[in-house]
């Protein structure tokens, strides 16, 4: 078994409220002492959830590879953007997208104001350039709370946003006056291969920076199709598979 760096430990929080963004969106605030000391320092980083078990927040062990319960369960952990933390009321935002048979989609529907669940992280986020003289933003729907923050934080260049999703009311207020271009499925399931063959078309001014995240085997796509066929510089390109296809196997990034 490899051996890895166990994660930062988990911290202890309660749910504050769950707030309705879209029919697949929703944030859920989570709080408490325990969050004295997190720091969010750069956009788009990234969190661990720890669920609860049978209603009730069991703490896991890292066993050098992954965090298990005592009885040698996998932990239910999934990852998510932090979108927002408030140093004084030491409130943390995630935003859920919704999808059938997601451990977290299940929770965020029935949790009520109290429940406690822990978190973990943040791990690191993205540096961006702040001598770009352009930035292009790519994602599914897991990539919305990214994309969010990071128009918070980029400089004021052009930017171009493309965004894949299952429906028109999916669609959500990005926020930030950008070019902003939607790809809705038409039968409303997800298109896997709708942002690979749209950015094969997108022109690449010079200076532009890339940064994309979504289904792994489409950002399998997109790296191949930048790197191999543009010859796009890799130093300028960001691009992190969120999740994978159960149905999908693709080669290591």
């Amino acid at each position: 078994m490899r051996v890895r760096r166990e994660p930062p430990p988990f911290r202890r929080v309660s749910v504050v409220r769950t707030e309705f963004i879209s029919p697949h969106l929703t944030r859920v605030a989570l709080s408490g002492p325990e969050l004295e000391g997190f720091r969010l320092v750069e956009p788009a980083a990234s969190i661990r959830l720890l669920l609860p078990t049978d209603g009730e927040l069991v703490m896991p062990t890292w066993d050098g590879n992954l965090f298990r319960h005592s009885n040698g369960d996998r932990a239910t952990i999934r990852t998510f953007t932090p979108r927002r933390f408030d140093d004084d009321s030491l409130e943390l935002h995630i935003d859920v997208v919704l999808h059938e048979g997601g451990a977290a989609s299940a929770w965020t529907k029935t949790v009520e104001p109290g429940e406690m669940v822990a978190v973990s992280g943040p791990g690191r986020g993205y540096r961006f350039d702040s001598e770009a003289t352009a930035f292009l933003l790519a994602g599914d729907e897991s990539a919305i709370p990214a994309i969010c923050q990071l128009l918070e934080h980029l400089p004021r260049v052009p930017i171009a946003v493309h965004l894949a999703v299952r429906s028109e009311d999916a669609k959500v207020d990005l926020h930030r006056d950008v070019d902003v271009t939607w790809y809705v499925a038409s039968d409303g399931s997800p298109s896997y291969e709708t942002l690979s063959r749209a950015l094969s078309t997108v022109e690449l001014a010079s200076g532009v920076h890339v940064w994309a995240a979504g289904e792994a085997a489409e950002m399998h796509r997109i790296r191949k199709h930048l790197f191999d066929k543009r010859d796009f510089p890799r130093s300028r390109a960001t691009i992190r598979g969120y999740w994978r296809r159960r149905d999908v196997e693709t080669d290591s990034p």
